[in-house]
């Protein structure tokens, strides 16, 4: 187990992953606005600062030896590659937050979620669905970050991220933004059970058909 003390209450810690273009980063982004008891963990990347990104706030943005370096050291709770970039939530990063008596809440990708939960099964985890493939594909086309192949490729890593919905414990559609934050915030704040289980996956068939036939059972 990772080296990470103040860890060991359920309430204290969350992860939250998504589809690329589900609107998990903005979705966090409120989260923290409104709740000053939340914090999140700043991950290492490799890949390049895109305009308007700030070193140490959305990410910290590294050179690929020191990744690796930090990764054979023992320094991140999880790391993957993500079409050739590496990400990677470090040890020190996440007791920052914990150290200041704040909840911590993990922004990674199903892979990350599945070591987390590993390490510290006490861990709540949200998975964010976009509201079709339809609305997630013009939203990755209108951000205007990425030409039409990687569009491409960040859909079918999309198709791989949702088939992983089942191991996460709360269930959020992001369709009309401002009631995802609302349902966001009730699960942070205890109040989310409505969110989670048998009936809200029942609730959520006929979604999860459109995204992933046959795998809303």
């Amino acid at each position: 187990m990772s080296e990470l003390s103040g860890s060991e209450k359920g309430d204290r810690f969350f992860v939250i992953a998504a589809p690329s273009g589900a609107g998990k980063t903005s979705l966090v982004r409120r989260l923290l606005a409104a709740e000053a008891a939340m914090g999140v963990a700043v991950s290492h990347t490799t890949r390049a600062l895109r305009p308007g990104e700030q070193d140490g706030i959305n990410y910290h943005f590294v050179d690929r030896e020191a990744f690796e370096k930090l990764a054979e050291q023992g320094g991140f709770l999880e790391w993957a590659n993500v079409f050739g970039n590496l990400y990677g939530t470090s040890i020190a990063a996440a007791q920052r937050v914990l150290d200041e008596g704040k909840r911590l809440i993990l922004e990674i990708d199903w892979q990350g979620a599945a070591r987390i939960r590993e390490q510290f099964p006490e861990t709540r985890s949200i998975f964010i669905f976009p509201p079709s493939l339809t609305a997630l594909h013009e939203r990755l086309e209108n951000r205007g970050q990425d030409d039409a192949q990687t569009v491409r490729r960040r859909m079918d890593a999309a198709l791989q991220e949702l088939s992983h919905w089942k191991e996460f414990d709360y269930l959020i559609v992001n369709d009309r933004f401002e009631e995802a934050v609302a349902d966001l915030l009730a699960v942070v704040r205890g109040r989310g059970e409505a969110l989670r289980g048998p009936e809200r996956r029942k609730a959520l068939r006929r979604l999860i058909a459109g995204l992933l036939p046959g795998e809303a059972r």
